[in-house]
């Protein structure tokens, strides 16, 4: 597809890539981060853009990027004199990948609503490992017009892009999809405590069973690194904390009922008490051991 003009605003262990896969597909990228040294490192890297603001970094894009880290940043960046929206041409299309709230999401849509912009939120699963091969699941919710025109511009480096309703049904299947994973890793670090206690080989009891109905993406990624004890990766304890946080807010809010899913929270939230809010969320297993 011919060079588009866009913007990426937050440049963290997802971000950096996934502005990396527009620059390789031959898009203009202008990029902001709150640490600007971290900017002027992927422009040097990529040969883009660095810009002083999320508004600079947008001006004259047809595409906008985000990926920060909660709702509170994804304001900051969004909306003000120096933020995303202001700096936006009309009939520029933003899409926010960070994993927030539908009410914020909601919230930046009505405010690009009334300035003639458009707003799609598009949370991603696939982890650092599926930003950095661009492989990324993309929930987006949204307008379809612009999300068709969006599509070909995040196959950069989402592999399933689906427009899943209105703004914020993006963030409602998120929620969704947290809730599912904890379940499965915390099923699987009780499993292998289990098979530790009972004097079983691990990586043998992983191979055997995850040919059959307990097989997951869980167990055949976290599994092997959970029996070995090894947390030093991959999708941190602090950020699923925040994520079930926001999904047992989403409940309270539509009546769902997550027995599991808060008790996992709290599970987590003593993991950051010991000091381990940086290490791989599939460390639950550390308190069964």
């Amino acid at each position: 597809m011919p060079a588009i003009k866009t913007a990426f605003i937050g440049l963290g262990i997802m971000g950096y890539p996934m502005a990396g896969h527009l620059a390789r597909a031959g898009h203009e990228v202008t990029v902001y981060n709150r640490t600007s040294a971290k900017a002027d490192d992927w422009a040097g890297e990529y040969g883009g853009r660095a810009a002083p603001t999320p508004g600079k970094a947008a001006q004259g894009a047809d595409f906008v990027f985000s990926c920060v880290g909660n709702d509170e940043d994804l304001r900051a960046v969004a909306l003000g004199e120096d933020g995303i929206l202001n700096g936006m041409d009309e009939g520029a299309v933003f899409v926010d990948h960070t994993t927030a709230s539908a009410n914020v999401a909601r919230e930046i849509g009505e405010a690009a609503r009334r300035l003639d912009k458009h707003f799609l939120d598009g949370p991603v699963s696939g982890g650092q490992a599926g930003a950095q091969e661009g492989k990324l699941t993309v929930m987006v919710g949204g307008d379809p017009e612009p999300f068709e025109r969006a599509l070909p511009v995040i196959g950069a480096y989402g592999h399933a892009v689906t427009l899943m309703g209105g703004v914020g049904a993006g963030q409602l299947t998120k929620m969704v999809n947290q809730i599912c994973v904890v379940g499965a890793v915390q099923g699987l670090a009780e499993g292998l405590a289990f098979a530790g206690r009972a004097g079983l080989d691990a990586h043998k009891v992983i191979e055997v069973i995850s040919k059959g109905a307990a097989q997951s993406w869980q167990m055949e990624n976290r599994g092997p690194s959970m029996a070995d004890d090894r947390f030093d990766f991959g999708f941190a304890t602090d950020w699923m904390a925040k994520d079930l946080d926001i999904c047992i807010r989403e409940a309270k809010v539509n009546g769902s009922k997550l027995p599991i899913s808060g008790l996992i929270l709290e599970y987590y939230r003593e993991l950051q008490e010991k000091g381990y809010g940086r290490l791989d969320s599939s460390c639950l297993i550390k308190l069964l051991r």
